[in-house]
């Protein structure tokens, strides 16, 4: 790795950063298996490490999907539904 100018790292430590840079973008685990040749998903999830950022971008997303749902409701529509009918209609 000297050739590269990087010191101390191995090939090893190149395929762990590249996959967990690749695991970082939000590729799915079967995507990470594919593109690393690996045939069992225990080894893909090695590199899926949770973080506090990703999970902050997860809730953001979340938070983005319900508001956008919110926005598509019309005004003054019931929560639980249509109305129901009362006494004899039932």
């Amino acid at each position: 790795m000297t050739e590269l100018g990087i010191e101390g790292m191995k090939p090893p430590d190149l395929r762990h950063t590249g996959n967990t840079l690749a695991a970082m973008t939000g590729a799915s685990t079967k995507e990470l298996m594919a593109r690393f040749g690996q045939s069992t998903s225990r080894a893909a999830l090695i590199y899926q490490h949770a973080t506090q950022d990703r999970d902050h971008e997860i809730v953001d997303a979340l938070n983005g999907m319900i508001e956008a749902k919110l926005k598509q409701r019309p005004t003054g529509t019931d929560r639980r539904g249509p109305a129901t009918q009362s006494g004899s209609e039932r």
